[in-house]
């Protein structure tokens, strides 16, 4: 994805998640963490909600003529990389959608 570093930028409490396709990028305090979401994933359009790391989503879908609310759960997918989910997202108090 094209300005990873751009949605790595360290602003205190804010982390940035976004997709080109199937594949979804969260970043916050300058780590970027990529992963494969729904192949029929268009675009993430608002973060709903944020708790700790489960996500509430609006997004567009290839099979969906309206947004459809998603849900993704953070904690695993960083477990599986070897992160210490708890403090990674710590101190994330809110998640924006940023596309570069």
């Amino acid at each position: 994805m094209s300005g990873a570093s751009d949605l790595a930028a360290k602003v205190p409490g804010v982390a940035y998640i976004a997709n080109q396709g199937e594949l979804i990028s969260f970043s916050y305090g300058g780590r970027v963490i990529r992963f494969r979401g729904p192949y029929s994933l268009n675009k993430i359009q608002r973060v709903k909600k944020w708790d700790k790391g489960y996500l509430v989503l609006m997004a567009d879908y290839a099979n969906s003529p309206e947004p459809v609310e998603d849900y993704i759960d953070l904690v695993p997918i960083l477990e599986d990389l070897y992160i210490d989910a708890g403090r990674f997202l710590q101190n994330v108090k809110q998640v924006e959608v940023r596309y570069a």
